[in-house]
């Protein structure tokens, strides 16, 4: 079964339901694999490095509820292991990232470079709409940096993403994380890993029914 993950890779519940997918295929009997599909929650340029909470207090009504938010989401998902440190993270622009993740696709390093870029992002304080940033990121995850930065500094891959984020559009999918699983049976939201591994389990018995 194939499972196609629409995300942003400055969403925290996106960095969340990634981890919890993963639990849940750990539980998982069947044969699945797992694609990144790219979504951007705010397409527009971010100029020059900006605190997160910042930004985010600009959008939600204040930095007072930009830090609830971001304690919100730091406790639940301090049960599935991940840290987030809001005070370090930095607004950024994903459409470059999101040719990173469609570069590593190809090279069967999607996972570990999302992993890396989410880690980043919310945890070490990185810039990752920065494409030298996104460059030493790649070399972490065993990819060529240099080839990375010279990916980044052309148009490879930019179309692959405009077509991807217009297929999501397409879809009517408006909010992430979104799993589509056998391209039919979307689930929406950070869902906790025993109702994604539901949901697998139900999805694989309609597919098994329709053949």
């Amino acid at each position: 079964m194939e499972i196609e993950v629409y995300a942003d890779l400055v969403c925290p519940w996106c960095y969340l339901g990634k981890r919890r997918l993963e639990r849940a295929l750990a539980s998982y009997d069947g044969a699945v694999t797992v694609s990144y599909r790219p979504f951007q929650l705010d397409p527009a340029p971010v100029p020059e490095p900006l605190p997160l909470l910042d930004a985010l207090g600009v959008k939600f009504g204040g930095r007072e509820r930009a830090r609830q938010m971001a304690d919100q989401v730091t406790r639940a998902a301090a049960g599935d292991g991940i840290d987030f440190d809001f005070d370090r993270a930095l607004a950024a622009n994903t459409f470059d990232a999101h040719r990173l993740v469609a570069w590593a696709t190809e090279r069967d390093r999607a996972a570990e470079t999302v992993e890396a870029l989410h880690r980043a992002h919310f945890h070490d304080g990185v810039d990752i709409g920065s494409r030298p940033a996104l460059a030493t990121i790649a070399g972490k995850v065993g990819l060529d940096a240099a080839a990375a930065h010279a990916l980044l500094e052309s148009n490879g891959q930019v179309a692959e993403v405009h077509t991807r984020l217009a297929a999501a559009r397409e879809l009517g999918i408006t909010s992430v994380p979104t799993f589509v699983l056998a391209g039919r049976y979307a689930v929406t939201g950070a869902q906790d890993s025993p109702t994604l591994l539901a949901a697998l389990t139900e999805a694989r018995r309609h597919v098994a029914t329709e053949v």
